[in-house]
């Protein structure tokens, strides 16, 4: 093997159809055993993940360039080699939620769901995973599913604002919860100024409520 190197994966923390870039990284370690994945926040750009993990120069190459045919529109492609990069570093998340988010964004979310789940037995604190998997489980009707994925993000890293804003309409629109959708909406509001949709989403409810 050669030397080590790191992985920084750019799963997107996906907000229904937008997405934002969210940082994870594999970094390099000389110990024979995996060690917990740490999370850091800052709360200006969010948070980042790092997992220790023994990763090849040539692993990450092929992870990289996977990633650059996702972002290129080349699915299949990117998938495979994905794939392969998935299968060689079972002790690392990332590249098993970059694969939820290209099987998810291709509209197999069977493929989404397995491959997150998969990320989460890896690694049980990453927000971005909880929060995929949140969006999936809406999707196929597990509303009940999804809350619960929602909240783990949030239990994680509670300034995470897209799991909050998927909360906060997981709870409007499909769970006729107006307590949880206001209280999550004007959560978010609080630290996404200047977002006219959600600011007309909670007038709505006031008005609904009679608040």
């Amino acid at each position: 093997m050669s030397g080590m190197s790191e992985i920084k994966s750019r799963a997107r923390a996906a907000v229904v159809l937008s997405a934002v870039a969210c940082l994870l990284s594999a970094c390099a370690t000389t110990q024979s055993t995996r060690t917990p994945a740490r999370i850091e926040i800052q709360d200006s750009v969010g948070f980042t993940i790092t997992e220790e993990a023994r990763i090849s120069s040539s692993l990450r190459g092929d992870y990289e360039s996977a990633l650059t045919l996702l972002e290129q529109g080349r699915h299949a492609e990117g998938v495979a080699l994905l794939e392969s990069v998935a299968d060689a570093t079972p002790e690392v998340s990332a590249p098993r939620i970059d694969l939820g988010v290209a099987y998810h964004r291709a509209g197999d979310l069977e493929a989404a769901e397995r491959n997150l789940l998969r990320a989460i037995e890896v690694n049980g604190e990453h927000p971005t995973a909880h929060n995929e998997l949140g969006i999936v489980y809406r999707k196929t009707g597990r509303f009940a599913e999804a809350r619960r994925s929602y909240e783990r993000a949030l239990a994680i890293y509670p300034g995470y604002h897209f799991a909050r804003r998927n909360l906060a309409i997981l709870c409007d629109l499909y769970l006729a919860d107006v307590d949880c959708a206001l209280e999550n909406y004007e959560a978010y509001m609080a630290t996404v100024r200047g977002d006219d949709e959600a600011s007309m989403w909670i007038a709505d409810i006031r008005n609904r409520s009679g608040r």
